[in-house]
Formats: structure tokens, sequence, C-alpha cells
């Protein structure tokens, strides 16, 4: 008996897909870090621009019945005109957007993880005194930097407002 065996090396990709993707990179087309920003001043663009072509087209409907034409390039004028003048109006609207949702999404993460955090810390007693022990390293920096009058730079304020909020539980409950 005769054993044969095949090896066959597929590429995983395709080298037109890899060409293709280096021309852009190269080109600025694509990029590593897609901003999202863009993307929904682009969507906000054209729902502004489409809300005023509908409006136009609206009013001059009744005008237009032997000017056609006219009506024609006016609507376009006015979409070009919107574009002009709303795109920054997008563009900003779509960063503070951006900016509010992100910082919603962190504000949910912390919540998220704070609470993970007290689950956790009901259930282990060494959590819960890392916690207590956390807590008061704070509040001990915090009466040295009262008593010697001068600013002791705590690293995270952050993790110090969780572990404040997560020791008031401590004691409340």
């Amino acid at each position: 008996m005769n054993n044969s065996f095949v090896h066959l090396e597929y590429p995983t990709r395709h080298p037109g897909v890899e060409r293709m993707e280096r021309v852009m990179h190269s080109a600025g087309i694509l990029r590593k870090g897609l901003d999202a920003t863009r993307g929904l001043a682009g969507v906000l663009l054209a729902a502004m621009v489409a809300t005023l072509v509908v409006v136009a087209d609206q009013l001059m409907e009744t005008w237009a019945d032997g000017h056609l034409l006219a009506a024609w390039v006016l609507m376009w004028v006015i979409g070009f005109a919107a574009l002009a003048l709303l795109a920054p109006t997008a563009r900003s609207l779509a960063g503070r957007v951006m900016v509010g949702l992100d910082g919603w999404s962190q504000g949910l993460a912390r919540r998220r993880a704070d609470e993970r955090l007290w689950d956790l810390a009901r259930k282990d007693p060494r959590v819960m005194a890392d916690i207590q022990a956390a807590a008061s390293r704070v509040q001990d920096d915090a009466e040295d930097a009262v008593a010697s009058e001068t600013v002791v730079p705590v690293v995270n304020y952050a993790a110090a407002g969780r572990v404040a909020r997560l020791t008031n539980r401590i004691w409340n409950e």
C-alpha cells in the first residue's frame, strides 16, 4: 500500500485586494483609524440638504408649470448652496454628538465596572479589604495634603472617586 499526501498551500488573502489596500493607504483614502465624526457629519448634512430640497420642491411645484428647466436649475442651486452653507454646522454638530456619546459610553462602562467590583467585593472579603485599604490611603493622602498645606497630586482622580463611592456603599449597607 502506497500512501501519498498532498499539501496544498493557498493564500488566505487575495493579492489584488492587498494591492488595492496598499494603494488606498498610500493615497490617504483608507486610514487605519476611521473617524466616525466624518460619517455622522455626512449623514447629517445629507439629511439637512434633503429637507431643504424637499421644501424647495414643494414651494416651486406650483410655479414650475411652464418653467421646468428654470425650476430644475434653481433646485440644484439650492442643493449646492445648502451643501456649502450647512457643511460646517453638520461637522460641528457631529463632533458634539460623538463627544457626548463617548462620554456617555465611558460613564456607562465605569458604572458597570463599579457594579461588577462591588458584587465581587460582597462575595470576596479579600477584595473588600483591598477597597477599604485603598479608601483609607486616599483619605490619609488627603489629610496629609491638608496638614502640610501643600497639594499632593493624586495619580488617578477618577479611580479615587470610584473608591470613595464604593467606600460609602460599604459603610452605608
